[in-house]
């Protein structure tokens, strides 16, 4: 590879959390080269402006420091010069997410956002990556995991020179660095690699074989081969994370250490299964976004927010198929998955910000309302992810039903990857719905004007009743009572306060006060921090208040802010917002 643009990454003081990383642009802009920083990382929908984490940033050319200017947060010009230019950043990097970047004594991770400066005028050239370990002997067993294309590697570390097509391609491969745990297995031909860091006791060789189910799956639901040649997961376990973020040949993990299987229990625990749901999630993304995409996103401009009206579409639609991949592979049964359906049914009817904005507005504020939540977000806000999946859900039941059976939401997806692979264009704004018609050959019109358009509530379980499954609701049992399967049992009337509350050293923190519950009637509000429940010191909240009734009056002395006051409130019934599933046919949906 002939690459006139060069990158160095160095981890120089993983003490104090900084990696170097060079940029050496061999023919600069001769009127001065500019250089930007991204503001934000595709597949997270919010400017996070990686650039205030620049500590230092130097540039030089022929031996000697040039000038360089800072235009606005992300973006410097360099005074022209005739030699090659060199720009060193010193990035702070103590971002345990998916998103950013981190290093510590223990191991590196970093997205190419956070790290490496985009010349201008030049990203469409072929670049290099040069990978240097940190220096001293608790390092030795570092090595490097990435799905980035090795040129020159060192074969036991992984450190030395890798090659990218150009900027696009070098920010979409995140890398690990430290002492890691592999797994491989091939997946319909193609090598995957599990790569686990942070300390566990887990089953890595159960966790390949179950991911393997999963990647064959959605490589033949789209059709072989697979969109890349190789996969990585990279995999950090710690305590209380969870999250993930796709890429086109690999996906950024963090989970719980204690979801992980355990050697010789053959369980399904609640925890390993939301972790294979995340891996079925993100790599699902692989096909619906790093390839089918908006044409928003065609390209990425990483300066500034990139609005579409589709997210509902590519999140919502990749949020229905990662459960239903566990379902068809054979992972859960049906029964398993049920249950994992009515807790996001439960998860949208609690919210009352579903009444107030639709599936294309949610997705379309994305940037300020979705990832900018605050204490009223449930009263104002519908997540594109849980409402997306039940309206892909009601689309593919509709579907099949209009269609006696021959056509299916897979049809849609299979059709939208075919033009992907014929022309390799984003999608308009309305394209989705106009190749789903054209495919289904049925008239979507109202469907989509419903489910996306307004605020009504779907049809489910008229949709849900046409495979043989009944959709019904009722109060929760308890405060942890999310929804799953329909039982004979009678639920007992409960109490509510109606806020959604937190652990606090003074008490119990209101996090949320949802509309019209008796907390909001009484004028509490999100943040306030409860001291004294009926003159009794508020601690183990829910227990405290099943020992009332609804329409018992309390009295609450709480903090807002750091003034004291008292409020008395009449609780209120809980409300019938909890879903209940019960299979009573052969839901031949959720088999292919």
């Amino acid at each position: 590879m002939t690459a006139t643009v060069r990158y160095t990454l160095r981890p120089i003081r993983p003490e104090a959390h900084l990696f170097e990383a060079t940029l050496t642009v061999d023919a600069p802009d001769q009127a001065g080269q500019r250089f930007t920083l991204p503001a934000w990382i595709p597949g997270s929908y919010m400017i996070r402006d990686f650039a205030r984490q620049i500590v230092a940033i130097r540039a030089e050319s022929g031996g000697k420091s040039l000038a360089l200017t800072q235009l606005d947060k992300h973006s410097w010009l360099a005074e022209p010069c005739k030699k090659a230019l060199t720009v060193t950043v010193e990035v702070y990097a103590y971002d345990l997410s998916v998103r950013g970047a981190y290093l510590d004594s223990t191991r590196g991770f970093f997205n190419g956002t956070s790290v490496f400066l985009r010349p201008e005028g030049l990203a469409e050239q072929p670049c290099t990556l040069d990978i240097q370990p940190p220096e001293g002997k608790a390092f030795d067993d570092w090595t490097v995991a990435t799905s980035l294309a090795p040129l020159d590697v060192k074969k036991r570390t992984g450190f030395g020179r890798y090659g990218a097509a150009g900027y696009d391609e070098l920010i979409d491969h995140p890398f690990e660095l430290g002492g890691v745990e592999r797994v491989t297995f091939k997946a319909c031909g193609v090598p995957h690699e599990i790569v686990v860091s942070g300390r566990h006791r887990g089953d890595l060789k159960r966790l390949a074989r179950d991911a393997k189910k999963i990647c064959e799956y959605q490589i033949r639901l789209f059709g072989e081969p697979a969109p890349f040649e190789r996969y990585v997961f990279l995999l950090y376990v710690g305590g209380d994370v969870y999250g993930g973020l796709e890429h086109r040949a690999s996906t950024a993990l963090v989970a719980n250490r204690d979801d992980l299987p355990v050697k010789g229990d053959k369980s399904l625990t609640d925890g390993y299964l939301q972790l294979l749901g995340l891996i079925s999630h993100e790599y699902f993304h692989s096909w619906n976004v790093k390839r089918i995409k908006p044409a928003a996103f065609t390209p990425y401009e990483l300066s500034t927010e990139n609005y579409t009206r589709l997210l509902w579409a590519f999140e919502g639609v990749t949020s229905y198929y990662d459960d239903l991949t566990l379902v068809r592979s054979g992972l859960i049964d049906k029964e398993r998955y049920l249950q994992l359906l009515a807790k996001t049914i439960t998860a949208v009817e609690r919210g009352a910000g579903r009444r107030k904005q639709t599936l294309e507005e949610s997705s379309f504020t994305a940037w300020n309302k979705y990832y900018r939540q605050d204490e009223n977000s449930p009263n104002a806000i519908v997540s594109y992810y849980a409402k997306g999946a039940l309206a892909a859900l009601a689309l593919d039941l509709f579907i099949r039903e209009e269609s006696g059976g021959v056509k299916s939401l897979d049809d849609v997806m299979c059709a939208l990857w075919s033009k992907w692979l014929s022309d390799g264009q984003g999608l308009a704004e309305h394209e989705w719905e106009a190749i789903a018609e054209a495919v289904t050959g049925l008239d979507l019109a109202d469907f989509f004007a419903s489910a996306l358009r307004s605020t009504e509530d779907l049809p489910l379980a008229k949709l849900l009743a046409t495979q043989g499954v009944t959709l019904s609701f009722d109060a929760a049992a308890s405060a942890s009572d999310r929804g799953g399967l329909a039982d004979s049992a009678n639920v007992k009337e409960r109490a509510v306060f109606g806020a959604k509350t937190a652990a606090d050293p003074l008490g119990v923190k209101l996090t949320q006060v949802f509309d019209g519950g008796a907390a909001q009637a009484a004028g509490l509000s999100g943040g306030d921090v409860l001291v004294a429940i009926d003159h009794l010191k508020a601690s183990d909240f829910d227990k405290q208040l099943a020992r009332y009734a609804p329409g018992d009056k309390i009295t609450v002395h709480y903090f807002r802010r750091d003034e004291l006051a008292s409020a008395t409130l009449e609780l209120a019934a809980a409300p019938t917002d909890t879903a209940r599933l019960a299979l009573a046919g052969d839901a031949a949906w959720l088999h292919r």
